[in-house]
């Protein structure tokens, strides 16, 4: 007599599940050159603002205080980037447009940490350790430049109506008439 588990077997059990990875690189979204910008973008961001978190006497606080909101910003809204550009996350998130927010993002990054960073080399203690936050501003900068030079160069502007596909707006006639019934 044959068992009833075979039949019900792949109806009704749950079937081993490919191994869903956590990290997706390359994907529609982030290649592996820009995911390498991303990292070392997080990466010196980081460097700059545990830098400037040492300095520990200022006599104009100002632009230390603006280089710090502008690091702290950078590394923490970039690590989260990467990781939800990086991992299936993204799929989760309501956003439609990742390539326009990440073009976006980086561009306004970009301006940010050069102000910053131009700003605080204007106007420190010209201490070893300011001088060598300023350095890692300025490397930061790069980076963000770097991303947004080859974000450019492979997409182009992502919200240019150009870079769009045109939609198809032209109709089909219809094969049969309505009140012909099928006959001619």
């Amino acid at each position: 007599m044959a068992t009833t588990d075979t039949v019900y077997n792949t109806t009704t059990t749950e079937q081993q599940s490919k191994t869903r990875k956590w990290l997706i690189v390359p994907s529609e979204n982030l290649e592996k050159i820009r995911f390498a910008i991303k990292v070392i973008e997080v990466l010196l961001s980081f460097v700059a603002f545990v830098m400037e978190e040492v300095v520990s006497n200022c006599s104009h606080c100002g632009p230390l205080y603006f280089f710090e909101f502008v690091s702290c910003t950078a590394f923490l809204f970039t690590l989260l980037l990467l990781i939800l550009l990086a991992s299936p996350l993204h799929q989760r998130v309501g956003i439609n447009s990742w390539p326009t927010l990440d073009f976006g993002y980086t561009t306004a990054m970009a301006f940010l940490f050069l102000l910053a960073s131009v700003v605080f080399a204007s106007d420190n203690g010209q201490t070893s350790l300011e001088q060598g936050t300023v350095a890692f501003g300025f490397m930061a900068t790069v980076a963000f430049f770097a991303d947004f030079g080859y974000f450019l160069k492979v997409r182009g502007i992502p919200c240019r109506k150009g870079n769009n596909p045109p939609e198809d707006h032209t109709s089909t006639p219809e094969i049969e008439k309505l009140n012909s019934n099928g006959t001619e």
